[in-house]
């Protein structure tokens, strides 16, 4: 059963053409572990061959060391920050950059790109390049769980648990929704009592195996899990699941898979700005495919325009 809460506008977010690239200062935030088309050597190549004048570089090992960069980029006049690696990198300098009305251009260089994919940023370094460099600049909505922004999903119980058990290397090795399938597994997706609240109206009282926030339509693993998802309505997605085990959660994922989740008995589905989720004990939660620990209560609303992005054109 289905239920939307908040209409969605009639056009789509406002977006400003983008200034000339030699005008600004541009940094480049890189997650030195991720490849894409000619690696970080053709990326600075590109960028001055584009005309970029003055160019800030960092490189971190691991994704949670990108918001500090990110700061210092801030803190030196950048006007555009370019973020090299996947959703996880990507989540990191959003939540730096939310609010900052710095854009941000991405350079999906990692595994899982779900936040460029649903945006229409392809896998082409010198395509990637030119849309951060002169695309459209849209202002998107982030969600922000417990304090913190992501810009795809966020989810807590049997989703949580399967990124934080999962072998990463499966993702690379089998792909996004091999991974998922893999995934059942290693988790037995137990349902704990669960209450929710959506803009302050009770929605959902009962046992539960997970609950889903989604920004955009297409989640981890590559799957359609909310078909009419926007990253610009001021809302969010809210899906909650009673799938017990892999069996229930093979019918699940199937139903996700072919775009029909609304039709899963196992999956309810509704919209709203503010959510309050509340678990008998506590349960693993992620942003944008990472986990962040556990917990028995989670605060969940949208940001409407929060971040700045780099997009192709409509008619691209």
């Amino acid at each position: 059963m289905s239920t939307r809460t908040v209409d969605r506008p009639a056009t789509e977010a406002p977006a400003t053409e983008a200034p000339a690239p030699q005008a600004g200062v541009v940094a480049v935030v890189a997650h030195r572990k991720k490849t894409f088309g000619g690696g970080l050597d053709e990326l600075r190549a590109n960028l001055v061959a584009a005309g970029v004048g003055r160019l800030l570089w960092y490189e971190v090992p691991k994704s949670r060391k990108a918001p500090k960069k990110v700061r210092k980029a801030l803190d030196k006049g950048a006007e555009l920050v370019l973020v090299w690696g996947g959703d996880g990198m990507v989540q990191r300098c959003a939540d730096t950059l939310a609010g900052s009305d710095v854009p941000m251009g991405i350079l999906p260089a990692g595994t899982a790109n779900l936040f460029a994919t649903n945006l229409g940023i392809p896998a082409d370094l010198p395509e990637a390049v030119r849309i951060a460099l002169r695309g459209r600049r849209r202002e998107l909505d982030l969600g922000r769980l417990n304090g913190e922004h992501f810009a795809v999903m966020a989810g807590a119980g049997f989703d949580g648990d399967l990124i934080r058990d999962a072998d990463r290397k499966l993702k690379g090795r089998l792909g996004r929704i091999a991974y998922v399938w893999t995934g059942l597994r290693h988790v037995r997706g137990e349902c704990v009592r669960t209450r929710i609240t959506v803009d302050g109206a009770d929605w959902f009282d009962g046992d539960a195996s997970c609950v889903l926030f989604g920004n955009v339509g297409t989640i981890t693993g590559g799957i359609p899990a909310f078909d009419d998802a926007r990253p610009d309505d001021g809302a969010l997605e809210i899906g909650v699941s009673t799938a017990s085990g892999a069996v229930d959660w093979a019918r699940t994922l199937g139903r996700m898979a072919a775009g029909r989740s609304e039709e899963s008995p196992f999956v309810r589905i509704t919209r709203g700005r503010k959510v309050t989720v509340r678990f008998a004990e506590p349960k693993t939660y992620e942003l944008d495919g990472g986990a962040r620990g556990t917990a028995k209560k989670l605060k969940v609303r949208t940001v409407p325009g929060a971040l700045t992005v780099c997009c192709p054109d409509p008619a691209e």
